[in-house]
């Protein structure tokens, strides 16, 4: 009992002054630091830590919350932070945001740069992946009939940049199909390796599918590029702040992500990162006076924008360190397998997504025979208010399942229980 009230003391205290530390010098920093045991526990058994954690966010007492891979919500500290910035900024805009607010732009680069392991001149802060990703491949020098190896199954936007890159500038696409769930690395790296030719001068890889949650080799994936002559991109939408890695574990040239996804940092924020020595060779999406210049900042040439989110991402990344990468890793793997285990043994149930820790993290996506994506979605949230992603995308005909570091087991005792339910009822075609 008295860990317990010590635990609880401590961590109300950490959650009043989150807000704060971005502010502070490192040596007032150090003062609010604490050692618990609770803060180097393991990561699936310490219930009160992750209590601490579900308390610590503003969450829907009438749903349950299975879709964070879409938008993850905001930790209190992450709300109030953006809030107090939003307020400030209403006081007098053009004053508070660009002359006060913006100053602390640089020291938040620092912060992201040493969260990636990145130089932080090689960081651009921006608004989501998608804002990143296009300023790549739209920024790359490409000539017709050079050739871009990427994916069946990357996200939407992006394929449709690199479709329009084909039909304006005459590249050639080159696609690789990926069977889910893929559980031989030398399999997937072949596949990409396959579609390589002396023409190709680009492959692009995502490194968490969102749509299973597949895990590709990166690394192997890079250095098969590499070796080829090729340039790398990745999409790290989904596994920034959710892996345990740097950007060298990845070698690739060009990388971004949305923060507002598994860090938990304001809707609205992304980070796009480029190797020094390529800077010079991306045009920045929109205009710039200098835009074949070797400065990171070309890229952030976005306009107004809002200032009071991106100022709040600090709170966002002390949230995160105050949990560590690698609990949260574990604790995120822990909860996809706590329900998907269970679930792979009720008949007419299927896994689309592996159990194994190299594959695979929070995201899980599972079909019902019978049934189609959109129909277990519908009918998990309409009987059970558990709100699930549909899937239904080239071989994949399933729901998305994504806990968070807020979900509890109980939440995913309710949802084993409605796939169980489902598995046992009539599909919906069969009664028509």
């Amino acid at each position: 009992m008295n860990n317990r009230r010590n635990f609880i003391k401590k961590s109300t205290a950490l959650a009043g002054i989150l807000p704060f530390l971005g502010m502070t010098n490192s040596a007032e920093a150090g003062e609010f630091e604490f050692q618990d045991n609770y803060l180097n526990s393991p990561a699936g058994n310490d219930e009160d830590f992750w209590a601490w954690v579900r308390d610590s966010f503003s969450l829907s007492t009438n749903i349950i919350n299975l879709n964070n891979g879409g938008v993850s919500p905001q930790p209190k500290v992450v709300q109030e932070a953006h809030i107090r910035n939003y307020q400030l900024s209403n006081e007098a805009p053009t004053y508070y945001m660009w002359r006060i607010l913006d100053q602390g732009r640089e020291p938040l680069r620092r912060k992201l740069a040493d969260l990636l392991g990145a130089k932080p001149d090689e960081i651009a802060i921006n608004r989501n992946c998608t804002e990143g990703l296009n300023s790549i491949v739209f920024g790359m020098k490409l000539q017709p009939g050079d050739e871009v190896v990427l994916s069946l199954y990357d996200y939407p936007n992006i394929i449709n940049a690199w479709k329009q890159r084909e039909k304006r500038d005459g590249i050639k696409l080159n696609w690789v199909d990926i069977k889910f769930p893929a559980e031989n690395e030398d399999e997937v790296v072949a596949a990409f390796g396959k579609s390589i030719t002396d023409k190709t001068k680009v492959v692009y890889i995502t490194h968490v599918i969102n749509w299973t949650g597949q895990i590709l080799p990166v690394r192997k994936i890079a250095n098969l590029a590499h070796s080829k002559g090729c340039e790398v991109i990745v999409d790290g939408a989904h596994s920034f702040a959710h892996l345990d890695y740097k950007i060298a574990d990845l070698d690739c040239d060009y990388y971004a992500t949305s923060l507002h996804k598994w860090l938990c940092a304001p809707f609205g924020t992304g980070m796009m990162y480029i190797k020094k020595d390529k800077i010079a060779k991306i045009w920045p999406l929109l205009s710039n006076d200098n835009p074949e210049s070797e400065d990171i900042h070309k890229f952030e040439s976005l306009g107004t924008r809002s200032f009071a989110a991106e100022m709040a991402i600090g709170a966002a990344i002390d949230f995160h360190l105050a949990i560590g990468i690698k609990r949260k890793q574990e604790r995120l793997f822990f909860l996809k397998n706590y329900w998907a285990t269970k679930a792979a043994q009720i008949p007419k149930v299927s896994l689309n997504t592996s159990l194994k820790p190299e594959f695979s993290g929070a995201l899980c996506n599972f079909s019902i025979e019978g049934w189609t994506a959109t129909e277990i979605e519908s009918k998990l949230f309409e009987k059970y208010k558990i709100h699930t992603s549909p899937v239904i995308w080239g071989k994949v005909n399933g729901a998305r399942v994504t806990p968070h570091v807020y979900t509890t087991t109980r939440e995913l005792d309710v949802l084993v229980n409605a796939i169980e339910d489902l598995a046992a009822m009539v599909p919906p075609e069969k009664k028509k």
